[in-house]
C-alpha cells in the first residue's frame, strides 16, 4: 500500500470512528417518574448493592432503570443524560437536562396497563429518579413525563472504592464511584501468594470469588464497558478486615 492510499485509508477509519461515536451520543426516547422520599432522594439500598446513596457520592442524581436498559445489572453505575420533551404543561422551560447514575432495578408490574402504572413493563424504556432530581427537568406534579436521554462518560471524585465482605471462604467486593464508563464488566483480584484471581458478579456490582485473601495485600484490576482495564496494586493493606473500604485508581 503506497503512502497516499494509506493516508486515504486512515482518514476513512478515522472518519467512520466518528460517526460510531456520534451515534452513541444520540438522544433515545423514554419516560420518567419519581420515588417520593422525605427527603427528596433516593437513600436506600437497590438491585445494584451500593447501600446509602449518599455514602457511595450517587446520592439524590439516582435512577432505577427498567428491564431493558437494567440488563441484568450490568448497567449499574453507568451515566445517563436526561431531560423532559414534548410536554409544554410539566417540562420545564428550555428542557433542562440531569446527569443519572443507575442506582436500581424498576420492575414491571404486567397488571397494570404500560400506559398507567405499568411504566417499568417490558420492553418499555423507563426512568425512575429521585423527587430531587426529577424537579430538575419536570413539574413535581407531573405523574410522568416523556424524555430523551443519551449516555454520558461518568465523572466522579476520587479513585475507585472496593468495599469488603464475605468470610474465610467466600471473598466479595463492592466497586463503587466507576468513572468514564461507570458500568464494569469484569474484575479479577490477587493477593501477595496468589495470581490473578476472575471474580464472578454476584449480584449488581458486587462481584465474589471463593478464596481465602487474609493476611496478604490485595490488588484488583477492574475491565469497565468500554474494554479498558485499571488495574489498583496493594489497594488494601496485608491488615485489611471485612467491612472496609479501600480506594484505588480512577479511569481517565
Amino acid at each position: 500500500m503506497g503512502a497516499l492510499q494509506a493516508t486515504v485509508f486512515f482518514l476513512i477509519l478515522l472518519k467512520a470512528c466518528d460517526v460510531v461515536d456520534a451515534e452513541d451520543d444520540e438522544w433515545k426516547t423514554a419516560t420518567a417518574t419519581y420515588s417520593k422520599e422525605t427527603d427528596g432522594s433516593i437513600i436506600t439500598e437497590g438491585a445494584c448493592g451500593y447501600g446509602d446513596l449518599h455514602k457511595t457520592s450517587y446520592g439524590k442524581h439516582s435512577a432505577g432503570l427498567s428491564s431493558i436498559l437494567f440488563n441484568k445489572g450490568s448497567s449499574c453505575g453507568a451515566c445517563y443524560e436526561l431531560r423532559c420533551v414534548d410536554h409544554i404543561l410539566w417540562c420545564l422551560q428550555g428542557s433542562p437536562s440531569v446527569i443519572l447514575t443507575a442506582t436500581d432495578f424498576c420492575p414491571p408490574n404486567y397488571g397494570l396497563s404500560a400506559d398507567y402504572g405499568g411504566w417499568c413493563n417490558f420492553p418499555k424504556q423507563h426512568f425512575e429518579m429521585s423527587e430531587a432530581a426529577f424537579a430538575e427537568i419536570a413539574e413535581r406534579k407531573a405523574d410522568k413525563v416523556p424524555v430523551q436521554y443519551r449516555r454520558v462518560k461518568c465523572e466522579r471524585r476520587g479513585g475507585l472504592r472496593f468495599s469488603l465482605s464475605g468470610n474465610s471462604r467466600f471473598f466479595q467486593v463492592l466497586i463503587t464511584n466507576v468513572g468514564l464508563d461507570g458500568e464494569v464488566v469484569a474484575v479479577k483480584v490477587k493477593g501477595s501468594r496468589t495470581g490473578w484471581i476472575p471474580m464472578g458478579r454476584n449480584w449488581g456490582q458486587n462481584w465474589q470469588c471463593n478464596i481465602n485473601l487474609k493476611g496478604q495485600p490485595i490488588s484488583f484490576e477492574v475491565t469497565a464497558s468500554s474494554g479498558r482495564t485499571l488495574a489498583s496494586y496493594a489497594v488494601a493493606p496485608a491488615n485489611w478486615q471485612f467491612g472496609q473500604t479501600f480506594e484505588g485508581k480512577q479511569f481517565k
